[in-house]
């Protein structure tokens, strides 16, 4: 049995409280503007109170426990699934890194800020760029997970890539001077395109985007021919990895119809979830929730996912830092069963940088994740919005973000990239997050802080170093917890 989306093309509908209270948080208020002259003068002053070198500083923290913090993260999952993340982490002290966004909000709230905020990704590692396709079907080249997203200081985000670098340098078994090179290309790259930004127009600024067929071809020149045909092998793939795609690997027919595929614990699919919820009319609160979320899109949009009927729903496991999280997978079906859209209606629970940089003005912390990602993005998503569940399976309200489950994705492969190759990625990861920051926050400020020399950059260079220390300790700490039975964790998973 399909459930069809049902009609809402009235726009009068009368908004929750909760939406009312949001929409007075965003109320238009005054906005001063300033000078590019006054503006570049609050850059300069910045370095007068926070010193660019000064960026090189890393505090130990006393007691530090970086078990506990994860611990701590594990209280809001899904119990049965907390060990699965540990054994994602634990595979290498790069995957550790990718799932331990906490622990290095917690380390960066001692270090120097220059007072210029933009909108943060949170959570910007190097796994966290790669190509997608834009609404006009090209592929580019962006940020792609904001789960963590806030507003704060610029350097978080910059030294959270930059040690990401030297981190996956590591790993690789590069050598100093190959991982510095890397994470130099990584902040030079950050600060000259800042500073090019700040001489852009405001439009020139929003509309520019990266190519990611021409960041993959530059990288593939660094390759020997083997790895170079892996590489376009690698963008087919992507621009062949869509709703199709999906729905040929993970759906099976049952009963004559097409249903998500079982493969517990990865992917457990609705129909064997429904035994637990005592009866409840699953089918009508995913009428309901589809409603809601479907508000929350542009107008035709919303006409488009009208076209498209329920099919089926199941939970699924995504990601490292994310494990533990409820992460679904969301059938659709549009002119007949051959016609398919997969949707991934991920939650989205507090940012790792509230406690530390204050709450989001957002009270749904789905909507905390798109007007973030519409904010970094140079395109985003036709499908991204936003919902609150009021009583999930477990009974627990709980928001949500929606988003296309595969949309020509793709990234870099770290396993086979050369030195050389990660060089020109850091470039391209560089002038992605500038670009990105510029959108939200006073570019030509920060532009002005940074400055024409390589301070700045040596610096954090040196902080990614002392970083990537702090990290293989804590990735230590993680096996030394799993070993002495702490903690419980599932490899291979």
């Amino acid at each position: 049995m399909t459930v069809p989306i049902e009609s809402e093309r009235d726009d009068g509908d009368a908004m929750s409280d909760e939406e009312e209270d949001e929409e007075q948080v965003r109320a238009p208020a005054a906005v001063q503007h300033f000078t590019e002259a006054e503006r570049a003068a609050r850059g300069k002053a910045a370095r007068a109170e926070v010193p660019r070198a000064s960026h090189s500083v890393l505090e130990s923290i006393p007691d530090r426990d970086s078990v506990g913090v994860l611990d701590e993260q594990a209280t809001s999952r899904v119990p049965d699934l907390v060990p699965i993340r540990y054994g994602r982490m634990l595979v290498s002290a790069f995957t550790f890194y990718r799932g331990a966004a906490a622990i290095m909000a917690r380390d960066l709230v001692s270090t120097p800020r220059a007072g210029l905020k933009v909108q943060l990704c949170g959570d910007a590692h190097l796994s966290n760029f790669g190509g997608f396709a834009s609404p006009e079907r090209s592929l580019v080249f962006d940020l792609n997970d904001f789960d963590e997203t806030l507003p704060g200081p610029f350097e978080w985000d910059v030294k959270r890539l930059a040690a990401s670098f030297e981190i996956a340098g590591r790993d690789r078994n590069f050598s100093d001077a190959e991982r510095r090179t890397a994470v130099l290309s990584v902040l030079r790259a950050y600060r000259e395109s800042m500073r090019n930004f700040a001489t852009m127009a405001n439009l020139e600024l929003w509309y520019s985007r990266l190519d990611a067929e021409r960041i993959m071809a530059a990288i593939t020149v660094q390759a020997d021919k083997k790895r170079a045909k892996a590489a376009d092998r690698s963008l087919a793939k992507a621009r062949s990895k869509d709703s199709m795609k999906a729905f040929t690997k993970l759906t099976e027919m049952v009963d004559g119809a097409p249903r998500i595929v079982s493969d517990a614990p990865l992917i457990v699919p609705l129909r064997d979830l429904a035994a637990r919820t005592e009866g409840r009319d699953m089918e009508e609160e995913i009428r309901e929730l589809l409603r809601a979320y479907r508000r929350t899109l542009q107008y035709d949009r919303r006409l488009l996912l009208e076209e498209f009927r329920y099919a089926d729903l199941a939970h699924k496991v995504v990601g490292v830092g994310s494990v533990g999280t409820r992460a679904w997978i969301m059938l659709l079906l549009g002119k007949d069963d051959g016609d398919p859209l997969f949707l991934q209606v991920k939650e989205a629970q507090a940012s790792v940088l509230e406690p530390h940089l204050g709450r989001s003005e957002f009270r749904n912390s789905g909507r905390r994740v798109v007007e973030g990602q519409r904010m970094m993005q140079a395109a985003s998503d036709i499908f991204l919005g936003w919902i609150r569940s009021p009583k999930g399976v477990d009974g627990v309200a709980r928001d949500f973000y929606v988003r296309q489950l595969w949309d020509w994705k793709s990234s870099v492969d770290l396993d086979a990239i050369s030195p050389g190759g990660l060089e020109l990625y850091g470039q391209a990861c560089g002038w992605t997050l500038a670009r990105a920051h510029a959108r939200s926050g006073d570019r030509i400020a920060i532009a002005s802080y940074l400055g024409k020399s390589d301070v700045f950059d040596r610096a954090v260079a040196e902080f990614a170093i002392a970083y990537a220390d702090f990290n293989e300790r804590d990735y230590a700490a993680l096996r030394k917890a799993v070993e002495s039975g702490r903690i419980t964790a599932k490899e291979g998973a």
